[in-house]
């Protein structure tokens, strides 16, 4: 459920916060009308067809036809579309290969073209109408077959195809003649190769701490700005938290093409869903660049996978940038040109990390404090499915709750493929005193299989309890990784960080360690860190800790970092930035 909300924004209040300045008063300014959306992106995701039985959406494709947003993701039995990017239907079809890996799509004149991976035979399709689901071959056997494909329209109309996915090869390209029965045009160009001793994002591993394993160099996308050819890729693998995309520069379509310096330019390796590789980027109607990206669970199976959407921007030297800043909490859906951080976030903070949750029943391996312990591969399952099987959240004190994200977990489940008549039905209740509740969310009827479900509440709700129950499951038990609730809570916000120290690896310089003093009331921090003083565009979360130790640097680069503390009550920047060599 996503609706417009009217709220008493405070954004003059919200200015202090991000700047830290936490003694300023709160000055309410008038009301203003927006739509929020929380990452991972809500939409159906199908069980795979082989076992274990899991839900499997990743590599998305975004493109922009006939006044709306299509969405191409692998392993979906069909494809989803959009005006607003926040609601989505799914279109089910079985006339193109809805069931390979890493589709791509491209929009010429009035037709749109798709491609999927193949080893074998790569096949072209096209349709006039994709919104019927009907589609046609466009060419049978392209003259070779392409894995991780992505195809680019320059302004000249000129066609390009662009590919690969492997630990050895590159990424490569070439031009096709879409006016001659899309033949290939020249030879294919060998336009980028992974360089993990150089370039520490590219080390496989959750903390890209694998050195002595290969990466897999994948998920080609290219985008044109200003005159200047972005191709992109993925890297070091899709089951890993460090799974991000990368960027290299040219001037033309097929190269030469030479690093940004800012890399990767699309990286979550920490929070509730982290992971943002293999992805598209793209314009939407109001001139905002967007990147739509993969996120790991990997858990029950290494392609245990899910979307994140985040805001993108070209700073004024041209350098690629996404904004994944508290990228899974909730952020403004902008009606117009935004130009920074502060335009999209509503300043609603999560009140439900690490609180008390009084539940039913529990798996004794599968406790319920793993649906707030923010990491979406752990999660609390209930001893059954039944009806009535609950969860029951106490914040600690009344807050004012603006939003809720409840992510459901698979477990026991025997479910393959999209399947009708499987969802989840449930109702969710708030209360101040854990006695007398009121309903906030009626779902008992519910007829979509969404499973990680944000709501935007119609107005703010006082409350210190929330309730679950649960009345049907698609099948296996009740579970949750995540029972998240966002608001504004009580207190102050933290103090500012006064003291921070960044040490690089002097035998590894993809390596540093920073470390800093504990903030009082602080619940976690966000590093913040870049090339240059005033172009911090990396953020690292990090829960609890003072100290952290982030192995994706590039060897070449001298950088800058600084950190923000933040609570229930607000984010408080900090004045320190410090560098290393």
């Amino acid at each position: 459920m996503k609706t417009s909300i009217k709220y008493l924004s405070l954004a003059l209040a919200w200015v202090y916060c991000l700047t830290g300045c936490k003694d300023k008063p709160v000055v309410e300014t008038a009301t203003d009308t927006f739509t929020t959306y929380c990452n991972p992106v809500d939409i159906s995701y199908r069980f795979c067809t082989d076992l274990p039985s899991r839900r499997e959406a990743a590599d998305p494709t975004m493109v922009w036809f006939r006044d709306r947003y299509f969405l191409f993701v692998s392993k979906s039995g069909g494809y989803w579309h959009s005006k607003d990017l926040t609601d989505w239907t799914f279109i089910e079809t079985n006339q193109i290969p809805v069931e390979e890996y890493a589709p791509t799509a491209v929009a010429i004149n009035d037709t749109l073209y798709f491609l999927a991976s193949s080893n074998e035979k790569s096949t072209l399709y096209k349709s006039a109408d994709p919104l019927s689901g009907a589609w046609q071959v466009a060419k049978e056997k392209l003259d070779m077959p392409v894995w991780d494909p992505t195809l680019f329209l320059d302004d000249d109309k000129r066609l390009y195809l662009y590919w690969g996915c492997s630990d050895k090869n590159p990424i490569y390209g070439i031009e096709l003649d879409y006016k001659n029965n899309f033949a290939f045009i020249g030879e294919r160009k060998e336009l980028l190769h992974g360089d993990p001793s150089q370039h520490g994002w590219e080390v496989p591993g959750d903390d890209n701490r694998k050195v002595n394993q290969s990466p897999w160099i994948e998920g080609a996308w290219i985008n044109k700005f200003n005159g200047k050819y972005y191709l992109q890729y993925s890297g070091p693998g899709t089951e890993y938290k460090s799974y991000s995309d990368a960027v290299y520069v040219a001037d033309s379509p097929l190269g030469p093409y030479s690093l940004q310096p800012h890399n990767p330019f699309a990286y979550k390796p920490g929070g509730f869903a982290d992971g943002a590789g293999h992805g598209s980027t793209f314009a939407d109607t109001h001139g905002n660049y967007w990147h739509i990206g993969t996120s790991t669970i990997s858990q029950k199976h290494m392609f245990e996978r899910r979307l994140g959407l985040y805001p993108t921007f070209f700073d004024d030297q041209g350098t690629l940038y996404a904004l994944t800043k508290y990228g899974d909490y909730p952020m403004i859906m902008p009606t117009k040109k935004i130009n920074n951080f502060e335009e999209i976030f509503p300043g609603w903070m999560l009140l439900s990390y690490n609180k008390p949750v009084t539940v039913s029943s529990s798996i004794d391996s599968l406790p319920a404090n793993l649906m707030t312990d923010e990491d979406i591969r752990t999660y609390w399952a209930a001893a059954t499915g039944n009806a009535g099987e609950y969860a029951t959240l106490d914040l600690g004190n009344v807050s004012d709750v603006y939003a809720v994200q409840i992510n459901f977990a698979e477990h026991n489940t025997k479910i393959l493929g999209r399947q009708k008549g499987i969802f989840h039905r449930y109702k969710i209740e708030y209360s101040e005193n854990g006695t007398d509740w009121t309903m906030l969310i009626d779902k008992q009827n519910n007829e979509t299989d969404n499973t990680h479900v944000y709501f935007q509440l119609p107005q703010k709700v006082a409350c210190r309890y929330l309730k679950i129950t649960n009345v049907q499951v698609p099948g296996g038990n009740f579970a949750m990784s995540g029972f998240r609730v966002f608001g504004k809570g009580n207190g102050s916000r933290p103090d500012k960080v006064t003291q921070l120290t960044a040490q690089r690896n002097s035998n590894d310089k993809r390596s540093v360690t920073l470390s800093w003093d504990k903030s009082k009331n602080a619940t976690g921090y966000t590093i913040s860190y870049g090339l240059d003083k005033n172009r911090l565009y990396q953020n690292y979360m990090v829960y609890g800790d003072t100290t952290v130790t982030i192995n994706s640097l590039n060897v070449n680069e001298k950088y800058y970092f600084t950190i923000e503390a933040f609570n229930e009550a607000g984010i408080t920047a900090s004045d320190v930035v410090t560098d290393n060599q």
